[in-house]
């Protein structure tokens, strides 16, 4: 049933924190207090998996001096910690304590062993990599990655291509900013809309259909200036079109970040018939 009533605030994939995050803000305390002050209903901690290797590192994780068992053992502090203001705050607001996966190589055997050790609630499936390269840091990285996979149509392509294994490899709850691969291509709105891309796009959401996921609409694109969230229109259409889920993100990363564009996000979602009774995640577990 349509929920009639004022879309309750949430966020599926938000809580980055400084003190869990190189390249955030702020506590995670604070930022789940600023949550509260919000009015928000619900929220998703899903700060990033460690790497599994020190190659995998984040720049900034790097020049910090971080290894990958440093990373690990923050990681294991952000989890504690996690639970520790999931009880704190229970009736203030519910928190689900979760982590934001990478996709390279090796990486769903790492994710297993981490779900494994530290029961979340759930996981947002997500790439930030082609082919072990880095792409959204920066526009040099992007463009770097592009040329080494021969193009920007070919980065694309690849993209999808891994997402797509991702997707039937791990199974996460919530599949994180969707057509991520856009972050520094000005010519997206045509790109991805090219027959051999956009093919793959709805092979994709047909997965993720099948598979009863949830798509992250990640409105951290617009506080970074973009026109629009994570998904793009075209593809948001599709994916309602397929009755597949869809729950605002604000993928923040500081206070001042908590919650910024979801009023907008929602409004949008709202303008297209999205059912605001907003489905939560749950944890999957890997198939065997």
């Amino acid at each position: 049933m349509k929920n009639t009533s004022p879309a309750a605030l949430v966020s599926i994939h938000g809580g980055h924190s400084g003190q869990f995050c190189s390249h955030a803000r702020d506590s995670l305390e604070a930022m789940i207090q600023r949550y509260i002050e919000k009015g928000f209903a619900w929220v998703g901690i899903t700060e990033h998996m460690p790497p599994s290797e020190n190659r995998f590192r984040y720049p900034e994780e790097t020049q910090a001096g971080l290894d990958v068992n440093a990373l690990y053992q923050r990681f294991a502090r952000y989890m504690d910690t996690g639970r520790r203001l999931q009880e704190k705050y229970r009736f203030q607001i519910q928190i689900l304590v979760g982590f934001e996966s990478e996709t390279y190589s090796g990486s769903p055997d790492f994710i297993d062993r981490l779900t494994e050790a530290f029961h979340p609630d759930y996981i947002v499936g997500s790439l930030h990599h082609v082919d072990d390269l880095g792409f959204d840091c920066s526009s040099g990285q992007y463009l770097q990655a592009a040329a080494a996979l021969g193009g920007i149509d070919a980065l694309y392509i690849r993209y999808f291509d891994l997402q797509h294994e991702m997707l039937r490899m791990l199974r996460p709850a919530v599949v994180g900013h969707f057509d991520l691969i856009r972050i520094f291509d000005p010519r997206y709105p045509q790109r991805i809309l090219q027959p051999e891309i956009f093919q793959r796009i709805i092979r994709n959401l047909e997965l993720i259909k099948n598979l009863d996921l949830i798509l992250d609409y990640n409105v951290r694109a617009l506080l970074k200036g973009a026109d629009e969230p994570y998904i793009s229109e075209p593809i948001l259409r599709k994916a309602l079109e397929m009755g597949i889920s869809v729950v605002p993100g604000d993928d923040s990363h500081s206070i001042d970040s908590v919650g910024a564009g979801i009023a907008e996000g929602i409004r949008r979602l709202e303008d297209l018939g999205v059912d605001t009774n907003w489905r939560r995640p749950e944890y999957r577990s890997l198939p065997l």
